[in-house]
């Protein structure tokens, strides 16, 4: 078997400009990027950039899901003097998990959430009611933006939503969960709680993401999204669009 040195394997990457030890993740469309999913996003472009009315409310929705409290063996040691990082037990215990159902104002950066063992469409419907409670009356329209799980657009909670006009519902395109503002909450939370989990119980998990949720909403702030957030992805369908006519 012929052979090649390390060398001219270095030297043969360098020319072609490749670099397969790295690696990024994509996910292949399952959706046509056609003209309704350009919409899609237009419409969601408008939603988190217009000026509001008085009377209106846009509110990003979703589910942090499988929260455990992984409860160590060993206390976690804290840093020390001479760059020793924090050092994590490895081993923990398994008990349960949460789910955090949350709603992000997309003006404000307020947090509205519940932390519950399921989720369900009852669960969600939880949440809406909250959302609808700490609503003033004087805000007529409120926009909730989804992704497609069923468990946003079920027989009971489109039930729910006749009985309650002033909310509708704005679904993401397909494998878009980047459009959800919620989602850049949830990877704060992520980083300022569940770097490192060590919780004892799930009631000690509970208290802890609700009182990150309490004090993130005395410090809110909303995301800036602008039309610029939306103009790669919609170039790209433009060409698309273009390509096919």
């Amino acid at each position: 078997m012929e052979t090649i040195s390390a060398q001219s394997v270095q030297r043969l990457l360098q020319a072609h400009q490749l670099k397969p030890w790295r690696v990024h993740h994509w996910l292949s469309p399952k959706a046509p990027r056609d003209a309704i999913f350009r919409a899609k996003i237009v419409d969601l472009c408008d939603l988190y950039t217009r000026a509001l009315l008085p009377h209106e409310r846009v509110l990003c929705l979703d589910e942090k899901t499988s929260l455990q409290p992984r409860t160590r063996s060993c206390a976690t040691r804290p840093a020390q003097p001479g760059l020793v990082p924090a050092r994590l037990e490895h081993e923990y215990a398994r008990k349960g998990a949460l789910h955090l159902l949350a709603a992000f104002d997309t003006r404000t950066g307020e947090v509205i959430g519940i932390c519950r063992r399921r989720k369900r469409q009852l669960e969600f419907l939880e949440l809406l009611e909250r959302i609808d409670r700490s609503t003033p009356q004087a805000i007529t329209q409120i926009y909730l933006v989804c992704d497609n799980v069923s468990v946003h657009h079920g027989k009971l909670v489109r039930a729910w939503l006749s009985q309650h006009p002033r909310f509708q519902m704005h679904f993401t395109p397909v494998h878009c969960s980047w459009m959800n503002q919620v989602e850049q909450w949830f990877s704060i939370l992520q980083r300022k709680r569940f770097a490192a989990p060590n919780f004892a119980n799930l009631a000690a998990l509970e208290e802890r993401i609700l009182a990150f949720m309490a004090q993130w909403n005395e410090i809110a702030h909303p995301f800036t999204w602008t039309a610029m957030s939306f103009e790669k992805v919609l170039a790209k369908i433009d060409a698309a669009l273009a390509k096919a006519a």
